[in-house]
This record gives C-alpha cells, sequence and structure tokens, in this order.
C-alpha cells in the first residue's frame, strides 16, 4: 500500500516555517494574551501541517530518517494546545504510519534474520508507532463528529457503520490514514489475539473509504486493498484475483509511477503462490527503473520508490528463504 509520501503532510517550504515559527515567537516575547499565544500556535500548526513541497522528492532515505522524528514531536506539541486542529491531527496520523513503515518496520524485517528478539522489539515499536498514527486520524474524526472514534474502537460493527455513515469525501484522508495504521498495526500482532481481532473493522472503515472517494490519492485506497485482500480468503471477499484487481486499478490511477504497491502483491500474492519466477521478474523490474528522474510526475513519488527498490532488493537476496526448492 501506499504509505510514502514522507513529509508532504509535515512542511511546506522552509521559509514558510520559519515566518510561522519564529515570527510568532517575537509577537509572544513582547506581548502577553491568550489570544495571541492562540494565533501563534495555530500559525505554526497551520504551516507545518500544509502540503506541498516536503520529503517526497528526496533522494536521501537517511537523511529523511533523521529529520522526521523532529518535525513530527513539534507538532505533537502544537497538538496538545490546538485540540480542534483537524490538519495537524492528519499530519501526525500520516507521518507516524510512514515514517513506522518507512524506517523501523523495515528494520525490523532485515533484522529478523539475525536476531528475532531484536527484531520483535522493533516490530513492537512500530506497532506502537502505527497505532498512535491512528488514533491521531480517529481524534481528527472526533473533532468533527464527536463520539466517533469511540464508536469505531467498541468493536461493534453496526455502530461503526452508523458513525462512517456520517463521513464525506472530506474526511477520506483521515479515515485511509486510521485504516492503514491500524492495519499495519495487526500484521506484526500475530502475538496479539486481542489486535488481531480488529482485522474486520479496518475493512469496515477502508469500504467506506473506497465508497466516498475510490481514486483517493491517485489509488491509495486500492493500494490497500492489494495487501488486504491478499490476507483474505476468496470466502471473505478476498484472495489472489481480488488482489491483482486493485493492483491493475492502483496501478493506472498512479500511472504506474509507484513500486510500493508492486512489492506489496509480489510478497502477499506471488510468494505466498509460490510463483518464484514471476516474482523475481516483478521485482527486478522495480529495481531496474530509475527512480532518480527530474520528471515532476515521478519526482514526487521520489523518496517512496527508492524504499520500495531496497525492499526489493532485499527481498531478491533471500529467495531460498521464500521459495522452496
Amino acid at each position: 500500500m501506499h504509505v510514502l509520501t514522507l513529509g508532504s503532510r509535515l512542511w511546506k517550504k522552509s521559509s514558510r516555517w520559519l515566518c510561522a515559527v519564529v515570527i510568532p515567537g517575537l509577537f509572544l516575547s513582547s506581548m502577553s494574551g491568550c489570544s495571541i499565544r492562540g494565533y501563534a500556535l495555530k500559525a505554526t500548526a497551520d504551516a507545518l501541517s500544509g502540503t506541498g513541497g516536503g520529503f517526497g522528492t528526496d533522494d536521501d532515505p537517511e537523511l529523511v530518517r533523521q529529520a522526521v522524528p523532529f518535525g513530527l514531536k513539534t507538532m505533537e506539541s502544537l497538538a496538545d494546545g490546538l485540540p480542534t486542529h483537524r490538519p495537524l491531527r492528519l499530519s501526525l496520523a500520516s507521518g507516524f504510519i510512514q515514517y513506522a513503515y518507512a524506517y523501523v518496520n523495515q528494520d525490523a524485517d532485515r533484522l529478523a534474520d539475525k536476531s528475532i528478539p531484536q527484531a520483535k522489539r522493533e516490530w513492537l515499536r512500530a506497532r506502537r508507532l502505527y497505532l498512535r498514527g491512528r488514533n491521531y486520524a480517529l481524534d481528527g474524526l472526533d473533532i468533527t463528529y464527536p463520539g466517533f472514534r469511540k464508536a469505531v474502537l467498541s468493536g461493534d460493527k453496526a455502530q461503526a457503520q452508523a458513525a462512517l455513515a456520517k463521513l464525506t469525501k472530506d474526511d477520506v484522508p483521515l479515515l485511509y490514514w486510521a485504516g492503514a495504521g491500524w492495519a499495519l498495526a495487526i500484521s506484526i500482532a500475530k502475538d496479539d489475539p486481542n489486535l488481531f481481532g480488529d482485522f474486520p473493522m479496518v475493512g469496515v472503515l477502508m469500504d467506506r473509504a473506497l465508497e466516498l472517494d475510490e481514486s483517493f490519492d491517485e489509488g491509495s485506497i486500492h493500494e490497500f486493498y492489494v495487501s488486504y485482500d491478499a490476507a483474505r480468503s476468496e470466502d471473505q471477499g478476498g484472495g489472489p484475483a481480488a488482489s491483482k484487481k486493485h493492483l491493475d486499478i492502483a496501478m493506472k490511477q498512479n500511472q504506474g509511477r509507484r513500486f510500493g504497491v508492486v512489492v506489496s502483491y509480489a510478497e502477499g500474492v506471488l510468494q505466498a503462490q509460490q510463483k518464484k519466477a514471476e516474482f523475481v521478474k516483478m521485482l527486478e523490474q522495480v529495481v531496474a527503473t530509475d527512480v532518480y528522474s527530474e520528471d515532476p510526475t515521478w519526482k514526487k513519488q521520489r523518496l517512496s520508490n527508492i524504499i520500495a527498490q531496497e525492499r526489493a532488493r532485499w527481498l531478491l537476496t533471500k529467495l531460498s528463504d521464500l521459495f522452496a526448492e
């Protein structure tokens, strides 16, 4: 699934960030009053939670790894003083989930080759970050629809569906990240039966998101279903054919410029079916593609594609472990 437009919801241009943070700070040093403080907080939060620019075009994943936590913690501090700021919660949701997937989860998967105990510690950390992101998304929806978070987390499908029925297309970004974070946490929580039991509820959220905006974010919801349906049987509405259908739609909507979903399909379907030749061919195509193109439509996917390529290369070194000879 597409979870890697890192930073596109964290900052706008750095100059605007500086204006939002520094200039209100100067006012605060010479003036007092809750209204001034509230203005400064909101101005800063608006800048940090804006869209456009950001880390998504970066070609250095390690540089981004070091930069993102500071931005997330800054936004968390702001969120404490702005309990009704939805865009800030959307940025926190997407930021924590993408960071956890791109770095913590990937590190844990690789550590498993060397030390299962160390990998489990990192998987647990990733799980907590995923759920932190999910909770920020649910909080954002709760701002507009009081009681929404409680209804969704109740475990009662009818109660959750009643709450979801009130949502509109404008709510899809928050709904998507709530479902994505929840699903990713479940995917590494096989030792937590309570969390694993939430799997059907994730589908309830994403079904509603798909209904409201089928083409959200260039196919991101379909990218989610590639992995989700790979984990479900045909009796449950999933299976390889359903996963492939969503892959085709996602690739059409993103114009073939996102490789994370291709890697997800290879892992979720081709590996499960033990189709080694197809698996290798698909991943080698991902690795061979030039992700450093300066074409704007490619550049905005650069960081996510670099990370997808890194995972593809790693998987290609593990063929003897992934496929029976």
